[in-house]
């Protein structure tokens, strides 16, 4: 079967670079191993699809902690403008909210699926169901790939086939195999924005308990900077933490050793410590006769109260004014650095996406063509760039796509 461009993979770069490059006239393939493509995209966001986020080229290189100068030149010549363009022109009406998220106005991630998988089928594009199981490379050009059952004959081949985080929507690894037969180095295979597992076991007894308007920082032993540092969201489960400052702050966690990571929790951002103790010595002043556990209910939410009363030390039952100012100030360090210490991380099936990949040493940043074989692309989440949470992975796909298709 022959093509000008085939494309291995139909998630969201595989997608985006097939209606791009079919616009320009190419007769292109997308040969996807699911039975839909896109799936992944119905998972993101909550399944309402985060698709990029409002904000300049320059915002978004600083949200990627890998490898981020890789990214400019295709950044620069696709942005989130223009990614928020691109699907209100096909009729997908977009909306930002809080953290510059850019959202459909439907809430559902079905709708981006949908455009992408029509506008390609609108611009002649063809779908083919099947496995790609090697390229076929001859004297360092690529010509092509096949499958167990099929060939496929094209001067430009695309590897869009994810990472291995969510391999239920079809993200395998195939991508690092083909990359590897083509003589690529693929780095170190890990999850990225994923759950934290902690070494406490509080984090199990506040399960379920989401918290607003906190800063999450991590630290690393020995280093007084933290690593990551920020104000939003998290969620303590039955394993540790998770949310959307834990999986941001997971992209930071490198090898694993006991101890060598610490996760702080600021319960009261708004209040500097000494503001804080001012505050407590006002509220026990108020109800001096008031058990502390009961005093705290104005502080905390219910489910917190408990953990926080063990690890104070300051007995439930004990009555406000008995409180000594020793244990004042004990309390507001707790609430300002409630700390957990980093286990492990959640398995790369949980993770949002991968961490590592085909390296960017091998790729031109202008084309994403390899720079090993001819004729041979790589985009989206199998290259060695990853981002946090807020929509910026899904513009990574969407701007390598572009720069591959505009090659």
């Amino acid at each position: 079967m022959n093509c000008d461009r085939l494309i291995i993979g139909g998630g969201a770069s595989g997608l985006f670079c097939a209606v791009q490059s079919a616009w320009l006239g190419e007769e292109v393939i997308v040969a996807e191993h699911g039975k839909r493509c896109g799936q992944k995209l119905l998972i993101t966001g909550k399944g309402r699809c985060n698709v990029t986020n409002n904000c300049d080229v320059q915002t978004v290189l600083k949200n990627i902690p890998r490898n981020p100068r890789f990214m400019y030149s295709a950044l620069s010549r696709f942005a989130p403008e223009d990614t928020i363009a691109f699907f209100e022109s096909l009729g997908v009406p977009l909306k930002t909210e809080r953290g510059n998220r850019v959202f459909p106005e439907s809430d559902k991630a079905e709708d981006i699926r949908g455009t992408l998988v029509n506008a390609c089928k609108d611009a002649g594009v063809r779908f083919v169901t099947d496995e790609i199981t090697e390229l076929i490379i001859e004297k360092g050009v690529c010509i092509g790939a096949k499958s167990k059952s099929a060939e496929y004959f094209a001067p430009k081949v695309i590897v869009a086939c994810g990472g291995k985080s969510y391999p239920v929507t079809g993200s395998t690894g195939d991508g690092y195999k083909l990359a590897e037969q083509a003589g690529h180095t693929v780095t170190d295979i890990t999850p990225s924005l994923v759950p934290i597992v902690t070494e406490e076991r509080e984090c199990a007894e506040m399960m379920g308990l989401s918290l607003r308007n906190c800063t999450l920082s991590l630290f690393e032993e020995g280093v007084r900077k933290p690593l990551y540092s920020e104000l939003g969201e998290l969620l303590f489960t039955h394993f540790g933490m998770s949310g959307p400052l834990v999986l941001s702050a997971s992209a930071h966690i490198g090898e694993l050793k006991k101890g060598r990571y610490k996760l702080v929790i600021d319960l009261k951002p708004g209040l500097s410590r000494q503001k804080l103790e001012e505050r407590i010595l006002r509220d026990i002043s108020e109800q001096p006769n008031k058990d502390f556990s009961n005093l705290l209910r104005k502080l905390l939410p219910a489910k917190m109260i408990p953990v926080i009363v063990k690890l104070s030390g300051i007995g439930g039952f004990k009555k406000g004014n008995q409180i000594t100012a020793e244990e004042r100030g004990r309390l507001a360090d707790l609430l300002k650095e409630l700390t957990f210490t980093v286990k492990a991380l959640r398995p790369v099936e949980e993770a949002i996406i991968t961490r590592g990949g085909v390296s960017t040493d091998e790729l031109s940043p202008k084309t994403m063509e390899s720079k090993l074989v001819s004729g041979l692309y790589f985009i989206g989440e199998v290259i060695d760039v990853d981002a946090y949470t807020g929509g910026f992975n899904l513009q990574i796909a969407f701007s390598t796509a572009y720069a591959c298709a505009n090659a």
